[in-house]
């Protein structure tokens, strides 16, 4: 899974000796990841190297005098662009020095979901935002490597939790599920949720079917009917802009089952909806937008001023479809897993197809050649918007270094 690091902030702190280090903030998707310092990149770099060899990046060089302000904003967007480069490679992604690194940044917690093992790729750990009136918004998925509470806390919002969610965008891959008790417990609750935010959309009859079904408790009958209920399974964003079919209209998506569907508001406050089918969809890209950096106080967060536009065949021509979304990351996940799961699916139905499977940091050779394909932007900015012992980044790992 592609990733998107920056590092929008940096800042002074005083070390035990009475001088002064560098303390650079690395966002991941758009939320504060971790704070480390120069040298725990350059001896993370020096691992990586001995593993990948030339093919990494070059990493910005090491300064024996007083840097001054532009020197360290310089050397910011050096290291930003050393992690974005370092993250297009999907061989580093998967290496054990690539993802300890990772979790050393974030200290050493274990967190146990009592699933059998083999299920738990159909779930995946959320940063949720209860907001009011009892609505919740899905703000990001965590990387594998993440630790849900660290980074619970480095997201600094109110009022957000860390929730467990199916993460797949096929509603029928329930089925794989239905054999295993806790599995069928967290999809039935997520569907109960899904109903009550809205974001699945019974009619009025099936409605009275769900109601009568879960006084009886079954939970199996009630998850068969839930198929038929529209966006059932679907992720909901918050409400967005959009350019279509004029700049600034609102639109309110919903994605899943491979297709993104947009209920968008008009000038004239009419209602239009419209399907997006991903085989249609081509690529995608996403984009930072303005000022990257909000400051209220002493918190320091990333202002998600982004979009993602992808490219749709209508009427056999190609056009952009533009969407103005703090939630552009997520999105762009979704749309990488309808992929992903719409590829197996093929593969399923043609045994002779095969598709890349990693495997202990290698990969097979994909046949399969998907058009679809995303990117992202990031525009340069002038101003701020078992590893060994020897071999471990960190010595001590303070508090305040994190």
């Amino acid at each position: 899974m592609k990733m998107h690091f920056c590092i929008p902030v940096s800042q002074q702190r005083p070390d035990a000796l009475g001088g002064r280090y560098v303390l650079y903030s690395v966002y991941l998707d758009g939320y504060l990841f971790c704070r480390v310092r120069y040298s725990q990149l350059h001896r993370w770099n020096e691992q990586l190297r001995r593993v990948f060899g030339n093919s990494l990046p070059p990493f910005p060089p090491k300064y024996y005098l007083a840097m001054t302000a532009s020197m360290a904003d310089e050397r910011r967007d050096q290291l930003e662009q050393y992690l974005q480069k370092v993250t297009m490679d999907a061989n580093m992604l998967r290496s054990d020095v690539f993802i300890d690194f990772l979790k050393l940044v974030q200290l050493v917690v274990s967190h146990k979901i009592g699933l059998c093992q083999e299920l738990l790729g159909y779930f995946g750990l959320f940063l949720i935002r209860f907001r009011k009136e009892g609505k919740l918004s899905v703000m990001k998925k965590l990387a594998d490597f993440e630790l849900p509470y660290v980074s619970l806390r480095s997201a600094g919002m109110e009022n957000c939790k860390v929730g467990l969610r199916k993460w797949y965008m096929d509603p029928s891959l329930d089925s794989m599920l239905m054999d295993c008790t806790a599995a069928v417990d967290l999809i039935h609750m997520q569907a109960l949720q899904d109903i009550e935010q809205e974001w699945a959309k019974p009619t009025q009859a099936q409605r009275q079917k769900l109601e009568a079904l879960q006084k009886e408790d079954n939970q199996t009958k009630f998850l068969e009917l839930s198929q038929e209920v529209r966006h059932y399974g679907y992720l909901q964003l918050d409400p967005c802009t959009c350019d279509y079919p004029e700049p600034g209209c609102g639109a309110v998506l919903s994605v899943g089952n491979d297709e993104i569907s947009c209920c968008i508001t008009l000038p004239d406050n009419q209602t239009q909806e419209i399907i997006f089918q991903m085989s249609r969809v081509k690529c995608w890209k996403v984009t930072f937008l303005g000022t990257l950096l909000d400051v209220d106080g002493p918190q320091r967060t990333l202002n998600q001023n982004l979009e993602l536009r992808f490219q749709y065949s209508e009427d056999s021509h190609w056009q952009w479809f533009v969407i103005y979304t703090k939630q552009a990351f997520l999105l762009s996940s979704c749309l990488k897993k309808m992929i992903s799961e719409k590829t197996v699916k093929l593969a399923a139905e043609n045994p002779e197809m095969q598709i890349e499977v990693p495997e202990q940091g290698k990969s097979k050779k994909c046949h399969i050649q998907q058009s679809q394909k995303d990117s992202s932007r990031f525009p340069p900015r002038k101003s701020k918007i078992e590893i060994a012992k020897a071999d471990c980044v960190f010595g001590t790992i303070k508090e305040e270094d994190l």
